[in-house]
């Protein structure tokens, strides 16, 4: 069983405020089980206590550029790199007291929240680890911005930035989160603004505790006075930045996260989903995993294909098997994303997805179904043909395929299937294969 985890001593920080220029102490405390994230205001009387919660979330139109929560008048600004810490480090219990109405800048990035963290020590609670688990679809969009999360069995997320701008052209980053990924990829990533834009802020009372050391400036030749630590440092923020605002669910999320252009409102607009169907399966009892398929047959996640099949990035075009009945059928599901390597020359200026790949998915599918059986594993399953291949619709990026194999004929050497792949419940592609099972 997984447990909660909480810090395991006090440890503190101080630095100033991003957009409010104001002194800021911050200090971190361990917190009972099931008590969540929790900010208190200790230099105001009675030391009000805010939950970082959805709930708590300001309108963002009034809290521009960062993500804030509070009630009534008393708030705290600027929590989203401290919160994307704590879903790295997996801490769902802390008391964090504060000072001032914003959490210090720092050097622009999540590093050294990340690092007094880790030096005050992580220790388990005896409560069980709660998850939400994704279970369909669910996206918001605004012009041309949006964001989707698909169920998954872990925490993702797959990000597009693009803009006009000669220096923040298209960036892509995709990202499985893990402790040390987050130390290494994401957590160093700073802040960044245009040029025209800060003094934009400035003139609207924000920014003053901004500097050329703590927000990578874009102007139109380049990082004004400063380096990047990343090629891509942009669209890595904009996932660090993403992490944090889910966090304000209150327990860590299984799903994969598809955004494109999206920014702090945007994100919010997607958790606010999220929590509407967290709600609604509370009520209704709801604790299965993220896909529910009923009781024929069985589930297998990536580490259980890598076992069955050969393939490997960037071939392998199955992300989960929902369901594998010996012999008779299987389904199973490729996530498809604007990071596949395949959209680099297919098509660049309108990504659609090989039919030929379509087509291998459902194959990698029924070779699953095949190569499964105890007396064929280790074998090789082998294309001998494919009749009455037929493609209805196009795949885009963010389309998720279900893949359904039938079995027509299946002996010791050869097998022939019926396939069929499918997005939101309408056909895009069909065809009859047939393999050779081959000793390796």
């Amino acid at each position: 069983m997984e447990y909660q985890r909480t810090i395991q001593n006090e440890v503190s920080l101080e630095g100033i405020g991003l957009h409010t220029g104001n002194k800021v102490r911050v200090r971190f405390k361990p917190a009972m089980g099931n008590s969540g994230v929790n900010f208190i205001r200790v230099d105001m009387p009675d030391k009000p206590v805010i939950k970082a919660h959805i709930g708590n979330v300001i309108d963002l139109a009034t809290r521009p550029r960062r993500t804030s929560v509070g009630k009534q008048d008393i708030e705290v600004q600027t929590i989203e790199h401290v919160m994307a810490s704590l879903v790295c480090l997996g801490i769902d219990n802390i008391t964090i007291e504060i000072d001032s109405n914003e959490f210090p800048g720092l050097d622009g990035s999540a590093s050294p929240f990340l690092e007094v963290l880790r030096k005050a020590g992580i220790r388990e609670i005896e409560e069980p680890k709660k998850y939400f688990r994704i279970r369909e679809a669910l996206w918001a969009e605004e012009d041309d911005a949006s964001i989707v999360i698909l169920p998954a069995d872990d925490f993702k997320i797959s990000y597009t930035l693009s803009y006009s701008h000669p220096i923040l052209k298209a960036q892509y980053v995709s990202f499985v989160m893990s402790e040390e990924g987050f130390e290494k990829e994401i957590a160093p990533s700073r802040t960044f603004c245009l040029e025209a834009e800060a003094e934009k802020l400035r003139v609207q009372g924000l920014g003053k505790g901004a500097n050329y050391e703590n927000t990578l400036v874009v102007g139109e030749g380049g990082i004004v006075r400063n380096t990047l630590r990343y090629p891509d440092e942009f669209a890595r923020h904009k996932v660090l930045d993403l992490m944090g605002d889910l966090y304000l669910l209150g327990i860590p999320i299984k799903g994969h996260v598809i955004a494109i252009k999206s920014g702090h409102p945007l994100n919010i607009k997607l958790l606010q989903k999220i929590y509407s169907h967290y709600l609604k399966q509370q009520e209704a009892g709801i604790k299965s995993p993220a896909y529910q398929v009923g009781s024929v047959g069985r589930q297998l996640d990536i580490n259980a294909i890598h076992r069955i099949l050969p393939h490997r990035y960037p071939f392998l075009l199955v992300d989960r098997i929902l369901e594998l009945e010996e012999d008779k059928h299987a389904v199973g599901i490729k996530n498809v994303t604007i990071n596949d390597q395949f959209f680099l020359g297919h098509f660049p200026q309108r990504p659609l997805m090989p039919g030929v790949l379509i087509v291998e998915a459902m194959a990698q599918v029924a070779g699953v179904l095949m190569l499964s059986k105890p007396g064929n594993a280790g074998k090789l399953a082998y294309f001998m043909s494919m009749d009455k291949v037929k493609f209805r619709k196009t795949v885009v990026p963010g389309d998720q395929l279900r893949l359904d194999v039938e079995v027509v004929k299946l002996r010791s050497k050869t097998g022939q299937v019926r396939t069929k792949a499918v997005v939101d419940d309408q056909l895009v592609a069909e065809a009859e294969l047939m393999f050779s099972l081959v000793e390796v």
